[in-house]
């Protein structure tokens, strides 16, 4: 999906962006035989998948694609028993982690453009994890008319406390693996992410 730079930086392969990535759980699955599909048009096996003028992918794509919907799923179950114990929508979850995860603080503007939602569900998300106690509001000192989204300290203990079984298995996971072999797994990680977000979808109404 990505190749080397002279510098060690990944570099996209950008054929085929334009027409857009199919999710992962969407992926075509391989020819069972011949060097092509019925129409004619090309189609690799399973080591190179590949449709119209996507790159092909060298390896097992239905594999892959099985994989990260059983991590979907994984992640998707301890993040649901996070919610209700917290009494939260998941919706709210997803808003909690993407406040966490922000490399610059957050704002209402940002948090809908991440989630897709309309100004109205955000500021209902944002009003109940405030009343909850796992956000508040804080007004810029520059500019007051400017609101950051930041987690209370003792909602962020808390949450952490609930996911630490999820890093505890990605040490496990990654306990027989080389640091050079992780780096590979978390570029192509980022890589996959970095795609799927390019992947177009409808615009929330305002």
């Amino acid at each position: 999906m990505s190749t080397e730079t002279s510098g060690g930086r990944p570099a996209r392969r950008r054929a085929g962006a334009a027409a857009g990535a199919a999710p992962a759980g969407d992926a075509p699955q391989p020819a069972a035989a011949g060097p092509g599909t019925a129409s004619g048009a090309p189609h690799a096996g399973p080591a190179g998948v590949s449709t119209g003028d996507l790159p092909a992918f060298p390896g097992d794509l239905s594999a892959f694609a099985v994989q990260l919907r059983r991590m979907h799923g994984e992640v998707g179950r301890v993040i649901q028993q996070y919610a209700a114990r917290q009494n939260l929508h998941a919706t709210d979850v997803q808003a909690l982690a993407a406040i966490l995860d922000a490399p610059e603080p957050m704002t209402p503007t940002r948090l809908r453009t991440l989630l897709g939602l309309t100004s109205g569900a955000v500021t209902a998300c944002v009003d109940r994890l405030e009343r909850a106690g796992h956000v508040r509001r804080v007004r810029e000192d520059t500019d007051r008319r400017v609101v950051h989204l930041q987690y209370v300290a003792d909602a962020r203990a808390a949450a952490r406390t609930h996911f630490r079984p999820l890093a505890d298995a990605v040490r496990r996971a990654g306990a027989d693996f080389d640091e050079r072999e992780l780096a590979v797994a978390l570029r192509f990680l980022t890589e996959l992410n970095d795609v799927l977000a390019e992947v177009p979808g409808e615009s929330a109404r305002r």
